[in-house]
């Protein structure tokens, strides 16, 4: 079902945005200390990738990477509905068999969450605890933003578009339902997308069932999941997600900048067979085909360098799926028996090449340094 209304401009603002005052940061600092139990729970209830899944083009979505903030809502899609106001022309209220009707795409994409890195950055900012692996890419089918937002018509006085899901929780002593925004200019691209697919079947709980956001190019936060409505506003949002976290910080009083495009990255399908503790890997003499993945949300990935005990050597580049979807790499190497560490490295169009050290901030957004992998050659 379809419900539209004239709407000259809803004042309704989503729940984390009627909180006051905002607090400024985590409730405990960076730490180099073991990790918490608050970590480890964290860490048990949302899952990385496993580095072997970048052989696949698309991940599986069992495989695919999962942040989630609050508890997984129970959403009955029958009585679901979607609701577009704010200022546009026309408030908007669909049915999930609405949306199905309209025009749909289907859009590659690689996810990463912004915290991607945290745990390896010293002293240690409290949160989520990333190694390397919480990235993915699926492909994603649903109806282009932009096409709703035409049909509501967005009046021209307004500034962002406000997504919030029905997920709902605590944090920084806030109560809330996750929400995020996006500038005009971002929302109206041709491949932002209302999914209700991953991977040509329906969306698994888990990744925002019975809708959700893709943001290509952005890191994970954009893409709202178990997504109910979308306002369209003159101001700019303050809610939690966006206006405390998700931001480069050098120290909890630091106001920061806002997280957004993904930083160029690559990584190496660890090679060999690996120890259960240890995770280091040993493998037989001779010839091995090194491989894996690049991506960026600032440009197109031009190269990837591997180092092989600090030498670089250039990796042949294939085709991406598309325009904002990882390339696979990969490079010959004939193994010496000994120890060994590799390293791959890649540089998008904009000139930007992954560091060889940290990128330290306060919530350990961004951490894009070079992955090195010890190997035993036997």
């Amino acid at each position: 079902m379809t419900q539209t209304q004239p709407n000259p401009q809803s004042t309704r603002l989503p729940a984390a945005r009627e909180q006051a005052p905002l607090p400024t940061g985590p409730a405990a600092g960076p730490t180099t200390g073991p990790l918490t139990p608050e970590e480890l729970q964290l860490g048990a209830r949302n899952h990385s990738m496993p580095l072997e899944a970048l052989r696949r083009g698309i991940t599986p979505p069992g495989l695919h990477y999962v942040l989630t903030h609050f508890d997984i809502p129970d959403i009955d899609p029958a009585h679901w509905h979607l609701r577009i106001t704010g200022a546009v022309e026309r408030a908007l209220e669909l049915s999930m068999a609405a949306l199905r009707k309209d025009p749909a795409i289907t859009v590659p994409v690689t996810l990463e969450c912004a915290g991607n890195g945290r745990s390896l950055l010293k002293p240690r900012p409290l949160s989520q605890p990333w190694i390397m692996e919480g990235v993915g890419t699926a492909a994603w089918t649903g109806v282009p933003l932009a096409y709703l937002l035409g049909k509501a018509g967005i009046l021209p006085h307004a500034v962002e578009v406000v997504f919030t899901g029905a997920d709902a929780g605590i944090q920084g002593g806030v109560t809330q339902r996750y929400a995020r925004s996006l500038p005009i200019r971002e929302a109206m691209r041709a491949d932002v997308v209302l999914a209700y697919k991953m991977n040509g079947s329906e969306l698994p709980p888990q990744h925002g069932y019975p809708l959700r956001l893709v943001v290509p190019g952005w890191y994970g936060m954009a893409s709202v999941k178990w997504l109910e409505s979308i306002d369209v506003v003159t101001a700019p949002f303050e809610g939690y997600q966006q206006h405390v976290a998700y931001r480069y910080q050098d120290s909890a009083d630091d106001v920061g900048t806002p997280a957004a495009r993904i930083r160029v990255r690559s990584l190496m399908v660890p090679p060999g067979i690996p120890d259960f503790f240890t995770r280091k890997r040993v493998l037989q003499r001779g010839p091995v085909m090194l491989q894996g993945r690049a991506w960026s949300g600032q440009a197109a990935v031009t190269a990837v360098a591997v180092g092989i005990d600090g030498t670089w050597l250039p990796a042949h580049l294939e085709e991406p799926a598309g325009g904002f979807a990882w390339r696979k790499w990969t490079l010959p190497w004939v193994a010496d028996p000994g120890e060994h560490e590799l390293a791959c490295r890649a540089t998008d169009g904009s000139g930007a090449t992954q560091p060889l050290e940290q990128n330290w901030n306060y919530q350990g957004l961004g951490n894009n340094m070079v992955q090195r992998v010890s190997v035993r050659v036997e």
